[in-house]
């Protein structure tokens, strides 16, 4: 490995409102420039906010930074898979990272945190969502145990061409009956030691 490939020492925390403006810029570049995201327009600090905020305390948001106290790195979130009630076991995952900052770890750290997280607070399923093609994506879902669950031809449009979309299936908990209703975010009581 190169050294300017070496592992960043960096840090794993819940995200808060003031990561908000962070999150964005990483984000921008994924949506102004080419298909890993369907967005259109990439939305702004105070959109980030509010998508945090609708979390509810359920879905969490972690950022990874350099060092403690740091500049924000990347940051991963869970979601609601679909709305319907009997969803409620199944998250969609979502990591992103700086522009660059690529293939050194961090977002399998980060990655990692967040499966951790989620598989503490007691939900069933994950599953991730890859605009193809995105060999980076693959390698990294799969390398923190997702598998491939299906395929998508032309599902989305965008940057005058249609996109392919794969879905990727991660078990997290076993699938009791009944099943236990996921925990809060903040009752996990997780620490991120990277």
């Amino acid at each position: 490995m190169s050294l300017d490939r070496a592992p960043t020492r960096i840090a794993i925390r819940p995200a808060t409102p003031d990561d908000a403006a962070a999150i964005a810029a990483i984000y921008r570049p994924y949506v102004e420039r080419g298909t890993v995201s369907f967005e259109t327009e990439a939305p702004d600090a105070g959109v980030i906010a509010q998508r945090m905020a609708a979390s509810r305390g359920l879905y969490p948001w972690l950022v990874a930074t350099e060092g403690e106290g740091g500049a924000v790195l990347g940051y991963a979130y869970a979601s609601a898979f679909r709305d319907r009630s009997a969803y409620r076991f199944t998250i969609e995952t979502t990591v992103y990272l700086e522009t660059g900052t690529q293939g050194r770890g961090n977002g399998r750290q980060l990655y990692d945190a967040l499966i951790d997280t989620v598989r503490a607070q007691g939900f069933t399923h994950a599953i991730g969502v890859i605009a193809l093609p995105n060999d980076h994506s693959i390698r990294l879902h799969e390398s923190v145990g997702f598998k491939r669950a299906g395929f998508f031809r032309e599902a989305g449009y965008k940057d005058g061409r249609w996109i392919d979309v794969g879905y990727w299936h991660c078990d997290l908990n076993d699938a009791t009956i009944p099943p236990m209703e996921p925990k809060p975010f903040s009752a996990t009581g997780m620490v991120w030691n990277w």
